[in-house]
């Protein structure tokens, strides 16, 4: 016994002394953390981090490289005990997720065996500083304190202390604090801070395109699949403090009900700690933006793979701010049931909110530790089963469907009625009891238990299909996002239809059926109005994004259980490309296909080694319109091997060179941006990396400056780059806003960064770019920035209009509203521009222009290219007035003189995610060649 108390005095006084020598944020960075005016960097928090893990509480691990080389880091906290065997709770966690192999019993034994596993972040948008700092903070908390809340946390929950933003924290924190004068400081920086994405990096957990998140996610979904993930963002609402859970509806209807209630009791937890220890303005629910039904950020992805996903978004900045006075906001109420009052606000107090905040969630999981084990467990049980047998997901259009049975099949019965379908506060048809009863039992039945409407037992993803790199691209995501997948050893047959061995299964009977039937099913968002017949009210972020779709995928939908020649590939490891096979010499030249986006890297690649490449204008037999034709020359071969190995691109040896072809070049091109950077700018930048397109970033005054096509050949305008033309009766243009942050005043601008500032006017620069494109060079835009072809007058007009008193007006939004949503397109494949694309596609209408063309447009040179040839193009998503979209153009090329305009109205390049459309871009980055 005496050895017991000994041995625990001496691990007590090593504890003590341990804690003396980490030093407090003050001493290592020489000022408290939210000290007004002053900002820590990566590099000093990487330091201190490291210091920090001396202690026996904490294990420092590397998540890998940033987009900009840095080592993006996870602080893993718990009591020393649980540190040394951090192995084994770990796999606890990953049991239990993945729910295999367990019976209940086994799994409730084994919950109060494990720990909670608890994911806290920060900084990952790094303009919002206070998330990273109370990051450092809370983590020197935790490794310092002996209290006994401190304690108890540490003993029941392994905590994961994550950075998501390296990168942006050392660009902002240098930024911020290189000015002397801190009444100066700013953080008006020239560039995006995230390398590519921005504020967007917080959009890419599904397509996992950035380093960084591919290293959170990998951390979420595949290493540890935590219980709660705890995501911290900036700013909360006007006249609030922060903003978090419990969040508005609709919440997503894949997710188990067990998901929502316990975020709700995770957000009352946070509330209450708050209110406890007087801490006014937290706003909940009604009294905030955000929702849980996207799939893509930090927090929302983690939804669909059982795991709590908590957001907040606080107030403050390392220069005092001021709570404005904002009359609603001071009424108690369930949004916001402790107001604060208006006053002047520091960041050290933001930081000791996101402290409290921090220490409810983490004494909520240690209180329940074990009940959110099993509960992980059971959400992940219940998915296997679903997918297990015969079942049916509520939706807001299986709802509607129950309604339009009843109408077509109850008109002359008298024991049943259906109300006419309103629009609810929450987007559902109003269903319920009339004065005559209820909707009978048989019209749930014709929908709810129709065999045709059950979910699928799997999906198939055959070899056979006309861009397979692509698909394995889909097929890596889903490996990236937790799911199980197998690959066929030998070819198989299912329903009659015969596959080939290396195809790829995903079935549904597994723990994160939700995220397996978000990739290929569509979204079905309801219709959410403020009030019946009133406005729409804003979605968080996309409606529908099902990436199957976006990516252009093939697959098959088995809605009966199927078995097969099917190997389990391990959790988390990807698949590689196979080699296509090397092309062998050939007397005239070879054939690439046009409906592979790799076929571009192959082709540029190409050109870089001075081979000569050409594309097939008129269809010869198999050879579509479009195909690629390269001259046989050994540089040309050893170029198309390496295409073969690296990027699974086939070179067809050409029996003869086809009859009509046009010779292209590599093409200078030019690719906007702007001062504090714009993120559609960004994707594209890390498109042109990927598939290797040499490019110049342009900024407006070289714009402005003229004698363009003596410096480019194309130049791309993404969305938010080009306003609409001044006009006296304000009509003619598309409103769409501005891509990034940008244009800040020059006196707030470096002078080496002064070159960088400026917007796109019509004054200035259209005339520009018109003499440009007169000259022979070609441009591209992309969603708003069509407004190009409203400036240049050409015969097109905004379709999306009505007509009031002789102007035009833009539709209103319960007339007309299509926020983030995928539609389904027609192509003249014919036409160049739609070269390697189907005569149908999807693509992705964020609030997009659409346009009607004048009756001589044709004669004018303007093309159509792309068109709604439905009055029902929704795919997946929302779309509210969708029948206005019917015949109205979607694309156009337009020839200016010598060169070529070419307009998107869809964002063909949202996000770098929608693969199936990039086609629609590449094919205008080539410098126009001679006709054959």
């Amino acid at each position: 016994m005496k050895k017991v108390y000994l041995t625990t005095f001496l691990l007590a006084c090593f504890t003590s002394l341990l804690a003396q020598t980490i030093p407090s944020p003050k001493a290592f960075f020489g000022f408290n953390i939210g000290d007004d005016y002053q900002l820590a960097n990566f590099t000093q928090t990487e330091a201190y981090i490291k210091k920090l893990a001396a202690s026996p509480r904490a294990k420092y691990f590397d998540m890998g490289l940033t987009e900009e080389g840095r080592h993006q880091f996870m602080l893993i906290i718990s009591s020393p005990e649980n540190i040394k065997n951090i192995e084994k709770y770990r796999d606890i966690s990953l049991r239990m997720a993945h729910a295999e192999g367990l019976t209940d019993q086994e799994a409730r034994q084994l919950s109060k065996t494990g720990k909670a596993v608890v994911w806290i972040d920060g900084g990952l948008h790094a303009s919002e500083t206070v998330g990273i700092h109370q990051l450092i903070q809370t983590s020197y908390e935790l490794i310092s304190r002996d209290d006994e809340e401190t304690k108890n946390i540490l003993d029941k929950d392994i905590i994961l202390m994550v950075h998501c933003n390296p990168d942006g924290q050392e660009l902002i924190s240098n930024w911020y604090m290189q000015e002397k004068d801190p009444q100066k400081r700013n953080m008006n920086v020239p560039r995006l801070w995230e390398k590519y994405a921005g504020h967007d990096d917080n959009r890419d957990s599904y397509m996992m395109n950035l380093k960084e998140i591919q290293n959170i996610t990998r951390q979420q979904f595949i290493e540890w699949i935590p219980q709660i993930v705890y995501n911290h963002h900036q700013a909360g609402p006007q006249g609030s403090v922060v903003a978090g859970p419990p969040f508005r509806d609709p919440f997503n209807y894949l997710y188990d009900p067990l998901l929502m209630t316990r975020i709700d009791e995770v957000g009352s937890a946070m509330n209450s700690r708050l209110n406890a220890e007087g801490k006014p303005g937290y706003t909940q629910r009604s009294g905030t933006e955000f929702s849980t039904w996207f799939n893509g950020g930090v927090r929302t992805a983690t939804y669909f793979h059982n795991t709590i996903g908590l957001l907040t978004e606080i107030i403050g900045s390392p220069a005092p701010s001021t709570i404005p006075v904002v009359p609603e906001r001071l009424i108690p109420n369930s949004a916001t049931p402790f107001p604060v009052l208006p006053q002047t606000w520091h960041f050290k107090q933001s930081i000791d909110y996101s402290l409290s905040l921090n220490y409810a969630v983490l004494n909520y999981a240690a209180r329940h530790y074990d009940e959110l084990l099993f509960d992980q467990y059971r959400m992940g049980k219940n998915s296997i089963e679903r997918g297990s047998r015969d079942y049916w997901t509520l939706s807001p259009k299986r709802s509607d469907a129950i309604v339009a049975a009843a109408k077509a099949g109850e008109a002359n019965d008298t024991t049943a009625r259906v109300r006419s379908g309103r629009r609810g506060g929450s987007g559902a048809v109003t269903v319920g009891r009339s004065a005559n009863g209820p909707i009978a039992l048989k019209y749930y039945d014709a929908v709810l238990k129709n065999p045709e409407l059950r979910d699928p037992r799997g999906y198939i993803i055959s070899v056979d299909q006309p861009d397979f790199a692509t698909a394995v691209k889909f097929v890596n995501l889903c490996i990236r996002s937790g799911l199980i997948v197998h690959k066929a050893t030998a070819a198989f047959t299912v329903n009659g239809k015969s596959y080939p061995a290396g195809s790829y299964i995903l079935k549904t009977n597994q723990a994160f059926r939700p995220e397996v039937l978000d990739r290929f099913e569509p979204e079905n968002h309801p219709n959410d109005f403020l009030y019946p017949g009133g406005p729409p009210i804003r979605p968080y972020d996309m409606t529908g994004w099902t990436v199957a779709y976006q990516m252009g995928i093939k697959f098959d939908r088995i809605l009966d259980d199927f078995n097969g020649p099917f190997q389990r590939i391990p959790y988390g490891k990807l698949q590689v490309l196979p080699q296509a096979p090397a092309p062998s010499i050939a007397k005239k030249g070879y054939l690439i296909s046009p409906y592979a986006n790799n076929s571009f890297i192959a082709v540029n690649d190409l050109l870089q080694s001075g081979a000569k490449v050409y594309r097939v204008i008129e269809p010869s037999g198999n050879v579509p319109a479009g195909t690629f034709y390269v001259e046989y020359s050994a540089p040309a071969k050893a170029s198309l091997e390496r295409s073969a190995k690296e990027f699974y691109v086939t070179a067809a040896t050409a029996g003869k060179k086809p009859a009509k072809l046009a010779q292209f070049n590599a093409a200078r091109i030019a690719l906007f941006d702007q001062y504090g950077g714009s993120m559609t700018s960004g994707w594209i930048r890390w498109l042109f990396e990927q598939y290797h397109f040499p490019f110049k970033v342009v900024y407006p005054q070289e714009f402005d400056a003229g004698n363009l096509k003596d410096k480019y050949d194309v130049i791309i305008f993404p969305s938010g780059a080009v306003p609409a033309p001044p006009r006296a009766d304000g009509s003619g243009g598309f409103a769409g806003g501005f891509g990034g942050r940008g244009g800040r005043g020059g006196g707030e601008v470096p002078d080496e960064y002064k070159t960088w500032t400026g917007r796109i006017t019509a004054d200035k620069t259209v005339p520009q770019l018109k003499a440009f494109l007169e000259a022979g060079g070609n441009i591209v835009t992309i969603g708003s920035s069509v407004n190009l072809a409203y400036n240049l007058n050409l015969p097109v007009h905004n379709a999306l209009v009505d007509q009031v008193n002789g102007k035009e007006v833009p539709f209103s939004g319960d007339k007309f509203f299509i926020p983030g949503t995928i539609l389904r397109v027609s192509l003249d494949t014919k036409q160049p521009a739609d070269y390697g694309m189907s005569d149908e596609a999807d693509v992705m209408f964020d609030s997009s222009p659409a346009f009607k063309l004048d009756a001589d447009a044709e004669q004018k040179g303007v093309k159509r290219l792309i068109w709604y040839a439905s009055d029902k193009p929704l795919r997946s998503g929302w779309a509210w007035g969708q029948q206005y979209l019917k015949d109205d153009v979607a694309a156009f090329s337009a020839q200016v003189g010598k060169g070529t305009l070419y307009s998107f109205g869809p964002e063909i390049t949202f996000r770098a995610q929608p693969h199936g459309t990039f086609k629609l871009l590449f094919n205008e980055l080539y410098a126009k060649g001679i006709k054959k």
